[in-house]
């Protein structure tokens, strides 16, 4: 099969296209038939190896979700059959023709979707069900500030908080980023080139729920927004990690401080997140309440044009490559 590989750690240019073994399926998997695979943030940190306890990248095949076809279950796999087609969370691998899943880590393809929208879905629904809605707790009528708002994870988080029936606010850098959340539901927009969201959003009375990939400066910003009972949920820290905040007027708002990364979890656990997302965003997604937001398509051979898109922030939505 034809896989995009890390030939070393570092700039796009190491994405290179290569011939490997096709994957056999373990008893608990299935082998996809791979039409589209997603492009995220975190396969450009393991691409540069800088992704937290990713060891040597080198050979490893990026690629954190995909959709297509399955054509081999395991020895244990009751769910799923060749020919049906289903989108997955994977860990690696899905910068490739054929790939090999925990069958529980499958959804099925959404009526009415392209693979690859479909395709763009399992890495951010997984991402924001768990920490907007499992870890931040949101509730409808709660307002959430989503940082990043025209990205991958910022256009599926403002759908579903607004399709759940909470405000939204979200900060983006330009005008033309600007309108396309406002037309997904966000009520808030600020273009952080051109003013302090701080500023706006204090004015209007501050937030319930900040979902934060920048980290930095924002940290204290953030903070300061949050009403009593507030929660600051982290997925990144682009910015940089180390801030500093108030302990005592943490205790007095009784706010909470949390975060986390996917990709680490157990197997177990994204079993329990594939249900859950099943189960709250699906519905949405067939309803045509949540939508995928597709900023371009490119050939699998072009991997490293996808990155260097994507590392460019001049996207909106999700950048998928297409393999068959």
């Amino acid at each position: 099969m034809h896989a995009i590989v890390v030939t070393r750690p570092g700039g796009p240019e190491v994405l290179e296209l290569h011939q490997l073994p096709v994957p056999e399926p373990a008893a608990h998997q299935v082998l996809i038939r791979v039409a589209a695979a997603g492009v995220n943030r975190p396969d450009v940190l393991l691409r540069q190896g800088k992704y937290r306890g990713s060891g040597d990248v080198t050979g490893l095949i990026p690629g954190l979700e995909v959709a297509g076809t399955v054509v081999q279950c395991g020895a244990a796999v009751t769910r799923w059959h060749p020919g049906d087609a289903v989108c997955a969370l994977l860990a690696q691998g899905g910068y490739a023709e054929f790939v090999a899943v925990d069958a529980r880590h499958c959804l099925p393809v959404p009526g009415g979707l392209t693979m690859p929208e479909a395709a763009s879905l399992p890495e951010t629904a997984f991402t924001v069900w768990h920490n907007v809605f499992q870890r931040g707790q949101l509730q409808p009528g709660e307002k959430l500030l989503v940082h990043g708002g025209s990205s991958g994870i910022g256009v599926l988080a403002v759908q579903l908080a607004h399709a759940l029936g909470s405000p939204v606010a979200a900060t983006v850098g330009t005008p033309e980023k600007a309108a396309a959340v406002q037309a997904l539901g966000a009520t808030e927009v600020i273009n952080y080139r051109e003013a302090d969201f701080e500023t706006i959003l204090q004015a209007s009375g501050g937030v319930d729920v900040v979902l934060d990939m920048v980290g930095g400066d924002y940290t204290a910003k953030n903070l300061r927004l949050l009403r009593p009972d507030g929660r600051l949920v982290f997925i990144n820290a682009m910015q940089g990690g180390p801030a500093g905040f108030n302990a005592l007027d943490l205790m007095s708002r009784r706010l909470t401080i949390t975060g986390s990364t996917l990709r680490p979890r157990s197997a177990e656990f994204k079993a329990r997140l594939a249900q859950a997302v099943e189960q709250h965003v699906w519905p949405l997604v067939a309803s045509g309440a949540v939508r995928p937001v597709l900023h371009a398509t490119l050939p699998l051979a072009q991997a490293h044009q996808a990155h260097e898109l994507l590392e460019s922030s001049a996207h909106i939505g999700k950048l998928v490559l297409t393999v068959r």
